[in-house]
This record gives structure tokens, sequence and C-alpha cells, in this order.
């Protein structure tokens, strides 16, 4: 509410004097998804058809703007366990059925300044520690007041603090699945233009502060820094890299004494839409005890160790993922344009205990048909000491103007 306090306060500013100079940009997207989910060790599988639809409107004028999105996700097909409703009895599809103000947010924006406060989308660099969860129906957003600020060519400075997480579950979210999780988050990245790429400092000081979220053991404080560049080799090849490195331990309620690390090293090869990849994380453990090892609470986890999502909490003794993928892209083939088709491999295992937790291979057709997004997804999880083997598919469409 104070977000949309603070919206039509900005309007009034403007004033009817003004109302030439204001301008009005709607908002509008859908999806449409069909998901299922075959999990050994429950007797009958996912079937989730889901309708996620959003709109709204964001005004301008001069330097600011006022946006606000309303967004509802109904279940078309519901035998499914969505996390929040009925009970486990099939595999989790993590998309409930929603009604919910997205984004509600005031921006200022000028050439050196980007200032934002309200219900926002935060993503800050590959999403690995804060991220928007887009693939999910509900996504997630923050209650939030954010600067962006470039005092100097390639230099940025992002700081953000955010009181309240806006969670995947939506308005029935209960227990440790929660609607909204409170607390003092305060996310803080230093980046630098340089020759080999973006290097950038970062702290992530993540409360979550409800009782019934893991009794608090989800609060951390994590230091680190990134490197993120590519170079062309040729005309036709080009060579990006990631480098990653971070430090993680307890913060302010966690009840847990521990220190955990974070290490990235990833390459890709392209080469006349030819993609190979090829990369190592870690997310570190302490000394094997549950949720002491490196964990992202607030991170899009979905795009990292495998769509599966056997890993999106740490397990105690961390884990190792090596994973080599590859691809083949078309910018048109027939009526598609961006064609793209890959595939990923993973191997799962623990950073202490020796322990081999499972392979994965991913698999991803996707194109666009004017301005619908469209693609087909497959996911293989074969246990060998964690959780039980999985397969998921995945249908979906995405529409926006």
């Amino acid at each position: 509410m104070k977000t949309l306090f603070a919206s039509a306060a900005v309007l009034a500013v403007a004033g009817p004097a003004c109302a030439q100079e204001l301008t009005l940009k709607p908002i509008a997207e859908a999806r449409l998804r069909y998901e299922l989910v075959d999990q050994d060790g429950l007797m009958e599988n996912a079937d989730a058809l889901t309708f996620r639809a959003r709109g709204g409107v964001q005004a301008t004028h001069g330097s600011l703007s006022a946006t606000v999105v309303g967004q509802g996700t109904l279940a078309i097909i519901d035998d499914y366990y969505d996390g929040v409703n009925g009970v486990a009895a099939r595999p989790i599809v993590a998309d409930p059925q929603n009604v919910a103000l997205y984004i509600a947010q005031v921006q200022y924006k000028a050439k050196a300044a980007t200032l934002t406060a309200g219900r926002q989308k935060i993503a800050l660099d590959d999403e690995r520690f804060v991220g928007n969860v887009a693939f999910r129906d509900n996504a997630q957003t923050f209650d939030a007041v954010r600067a962006e600020i470039t005092p100097a060519k390639g230099l940025k400075l992002d700081v953000a603090y955010a009181w309240s997480v806006r969670t995947i579950w939506g308005i029935d979210g209960t227990g440790a699945r929660q609607q909204a999780v409170r607390g003092d988050n305060v996310f803080a990245n230093l980046s630098y233009v340089t020759p080999i790429g973006a290097v950038t400092g970062f702290a992530y000081l993540v409360d979550q502060d409800e009782a019934a979220v893991q009794a608090f053991r989800l609060s951390s404080q994590t230091y680190g820094i990134r490197l993120a560049g590519s170079q062309a080799l040729s005309k036709a090849v080009k060579f990006a890299y990631q480098l990653s490195y971070a430090r993680q331990s307890d913060y302010h309620a966690n009840p847990n004494n521990y220190s955990a690390e974070y290490w990235l090293a990833d390459a890709t090869l392209d080469l006349k839409g030819w993609k190979l990849n090829v990369g190592h994380e870690v997310l570190g453990a302490d000394q094997g005890a549950v949720l002491t090892s490196f964990q992202t609470p607030l991170g899009t986890n979905f795009k990292f160790q495998g769509w599966a999502d056997k890993f999106l909490t740490t397990p105690a003794n961390g884990i190792r993922d090596l994973y080599v993928g590859g691809g083949y892209g078309w910018k048109q083939l027939g009526p598609l344009a961006a064609v793209s088709l890959g595939a990923t491999w993973h191997r799962f295992d623990s950073d202490r205990a020796d322990q081999h937790y499972g392979d994965e291979i991913d698999v991803l057709i996707s194109g666009k048909l004017k301005k619908t997004a469209l693609s087909i997804r497959y996911a293989h999880y074969d246990a060998k000491v964690t959780a039980t083997d999985t397969d998921k598919f995945w249908l979906q469409a995405d529409w926006s103007i």
C-alpha cells in the first residue's frame, strides 16, 4: 500500500498542466505451461497445466515513473502437489494458484543513477545469490529500496535494502513456505569493467526473520568476487568465461555457527551457431550438519544444478557439480526465429564425505513465433545416494506485448 500511495503521488506531481507529457505504457504477458513429473517412490505422477497472466501499466513523466502490475495463476489441470495445498502424494510442481500484486514501484532514472522503491524485481549478476525465479509462475519479488549508481564510466555501485521477500508460494503460503519472508536484507555490488571482463565484489546479507522458515537457519552473510567476460578469438569464434569465489557464514538470528565456501569456473565456446560449455560449481560444506553448507535461498536456483530441482537446498555435505553441455542455434527455421537446441550433463558429488549423489541430463528446444516464445524441456535425474530417479517434461508458451 505504501508503494501505491507513492505511485499516486508521482502522478499527482505531474499535474494536469503537464498531462501532455505523461506517457502510459500497458504491460501484458501470459504463459501456458504443461509439466509432467514421474518420480520414483510416489505412486502417481504429477500432471500440471497452468495459466499465468500479468497485466498493468507504467506511467512515465520525465525521469520519474510508476509501475503497477498484477498477476494471477490458474491450475487448469491440478493433479499435482503445489507445495502448500493438499498432501505430497504426487511430485511437487511449485506453481500454486495465486492472485497477487506483482510489481508496485516508483523509479527515478537519470544518467548516473537509478533509484527504485517498492515491490520490484531484483536480479543480480547470474542470479545465483539474488534473483527473480522467473521460471516459476509466481516468481519472486522484493519490497525494497534500491540505488544503482554509475559515478564513472565502467564503474557501477548497486545497493538494495529489502524488508520483505515475496516468495513463489503465493497467497496460500504457510509454514516453511511463507507468502512473504520479512527481514533486514542488504544486497551490495560494486563492479568495474576491465579489458578482460566485469569484475564484481559483492556482499549479500540475508535475514530470513521467520521462525517457521527453517528456524532462522537460512540467514547468512556472503562476501565474494566475480569475473565475467568474453573475447572474440576470430570473426566466427567467441570465448566467454565466468570465475567466482565467495565465503558464507551464519548471520543475525541463525543459531548455527558455520563457514562454507563457493567456487565457480565456467567457459563457453561459440562457433558459428555451435555452443560448447563446461563448468564446475562447488557449494561447500562445514562439518556436515544440516544447513551448515553454502545456501542460496534467494537465488534463481532452477538455473543451476539441473532442472530436476534435487538440490534447491544444498545437502549437509555440500555439492560439487561438474557439467558439460552443447547446442546449436538457427536465426530462422521455417516460421520460427531464434531456434536453439541444447543439452547438458551433470555429475553431482558431495564436497565432503566422498559421496556420488547422482547424474542428470537436461535437454531444451526453444524458438519464437512472432511475440510468442515456445519451448520443450526435459530433465532426467539418475539417483545414486541422494533423492530418487525423476523424469520431468515441460511444454511452454510465453506471450508478451
